[in-house]
């Protein structure tokens, strides 16, 4: 009898999870423990996360990644693309202050100073002007037509901030007690929307701490959490729910990078045609099976083809060539460069992680079947080749292309690309400005420059008592929806 007892009380614990539908929600960020915290224009999903709890911008976006207005109530577009006209709500800072266009103005300024040198900094280069027009009006100026920049407008990095306290929908204070942070909803009439008597009764606190991944799933299968997110496939062997949680593993329909970027142009790595040779070798539809991951989207190019307005080129790179021709091509690249005394020998940079150890196992097969030697390379050893898994943040070819602009420093570039991408923010034709990204893209892969995989992984353990959240594109997911009423 006390073993039926036991188990029917863990069910029933597990089942819901700590917050069992109201109370706490308990949320676990796969990564470091001050990841959460994290300052800067360079930030960790985690930090995203917090930011775009406590610090909105002029817009957001929602569970399903649609942008939402934030502090901006409404906008406008000009018929030719090149202004948006944001009314903004009435509100306040968190000391009182009422909110204007001039702080905004300022705000905006300065938040898009700070992404200076980094590839959101290129993706924001269209903005020509912020003007205040009014108290509660601003513009913002475009060089050229920009149809997501909504999107790119709601990136948690644009979040405003005055005396270190933000105007988000949520506070936070450190918790040590879980060596994380809790954020608590605000009332509606502090966000400029009209009170509610019940709000501190229906309002759901949130706890926030980041866990390594095996430490997460293991916190979610014990029932501490109830909701695991930030997963990617260096870490997706380890998402298990566990048999009594009554937990899903949620796998997001991620866009952007995930591939082998080149990080020097020595030895076997030298040639275009050898690297392009590795390209060719790999088998991508087998490269996912292992994981048992279904609907992974794999790529041959940098720029998926769909992404453009209309495709501009097939979606297989080597026009359907069969993998055993396109290794009998790689192969004898390999061995003209043996022939000349070289040795076909190559390292990899990867992040921890039991994915990582699946992929290299991958690469190491492909790779070998031409006559080529993996190596992993060790924690800050130089590297041929290191994973870049990025998240796009908008859809436009020119996000992915900004990801190699030579300023950055992040490995092997093309000036010319560049210098096209440069061209496309000031056309003011649709068609030649979607051109120029065309060659751009052909000035990238002709350099070979990168070695796509596919779209990037993203995955969470969600609980069933869970309420908003949903599964989208941009692997981010807001807070504030989670401390909402659940019926």
């Amino acid at each position: 009898m006390r073993f039926w007892l036991t188990l029917l009380a863990a069910l029933a614990t597990a089942s819901c999870g700590p917050s069992n539908g109201g109370g706490t929600v308990e949320v676990a960020m796969i990564g470091a423990r001050e990841d959460p915290f994290a300052q800067g224009v360079r930030l960790p999903a985690a930090a995203q996360h917090m930011r775009g709890a406590t610090q909105e911008g002029l817009v957001g976006l929602d569970a399903a990644g649609q942008v939402v207005p934030a502090i901006a109530e409404r906008w406008i577009v000009t018929d030719d693309g090149l202004s948006y006209i944001f009314r903004l709500r009435d509100t306040t800072w968190p000391d009182g202050e009422a909110i204007t266009a001039v702080d905004i103005r300022q705000q905006l300024r300065t938040a898009i100073d700070r992404t200076r040198g980094t590839s959101l900094g290129l993706d924001l280069a269209k903005v020509r002007d912020v003007r205040a027009m009014t108290g509660r009006v601003i513009e913002v100026r475009l060089s050229s037509p920009m149809p997501d920049f909504l999107r790119l407008m709601a990136q948690p990095e644009l979040g405003f901030v005055r005396s270190g306290s933000g105007a988000g929908p949520m506070a936070m204070s450190r918790d040590d007690a879980i060596k994380g942070a809790r954020l608590t909803a605000l009332p509606p009439e502090t966000r400029g929307l009209p009170a509610r008597e019940d709000w501190e009764e229906l309002a759901r606190p949130i706890a926030v701490r980041a866990l390594s991944a095996k430490d997460a799933v293991a916190a979610f299968s014990r029932g501490d959490v109830d909701l695991v997110m930030g997963g990617t496939l260096t870490d997706f062997p380890q998402a298990e729910v566990g048999p009594l949680s009554r937990g899903t593993v949620q796998v997001d329909p991620a866009i952007g990078l995930f591939g082998l970027v080149v990080r020097r142009e020595t030895g076997f790595m030298a040639d275009p045609g050898r690297r392009e040779a590795l390209s060719m070798a790999i088998d991508r539809a087998a490269l996912i099976q292992s994981f048992g991951i279904s609907g992974w989207r794999d790529s041959s190019w940098i720029v998926p083809p769909t992404q453009y307005s209309a495709p501009p080129y097939e979606d297989d790179r080597w026009d359907g060539a069969s993998l055993d021709d396109r290794r009998r091509i790689a192969a004898a690249r390999v061995r003209a460069y043996a022939g000349s005394g070289g040795k076909a020998v190559v390292k990899v940079a990867l992040p921890r992680g039991p994915g990582s150890v699946l992929l290299l196992r991958q690469l190491a097969e492909a790779w070998g079947a031409i006559g080529v030697t993996v190596k992993r390379a060790a924690p800050g050893e130089a590297a041929d080749l290191e994973l870049r898994d990025t998240l796009a943040r908008y859809t436009s070819p020119r996000w992915y292309l900004n990801q190699f602009n030579c300023s950055l420093g992040a490995g092997l570039c093309a000036p010319r690309a560049d210098a096209l991408v440069r061209q496309s923010l000031t056309e003011p034709d649709a068609a030649a400005r979607e051109q120029l990204l065309v060659e751009a893209h052909a000035a990238l892969v002709e350099r070979e420059v990168y070695i796509p995989l596919g779209a990037p992984v993203r995955w969470a353990l969600v609980r069933a008592s869970i309420r908003g959240y949903l599964p989208n594109p941009w692997g981010l997911h807001p807070l504030f929806p989670l401390s909402q009423p659940t019926t």
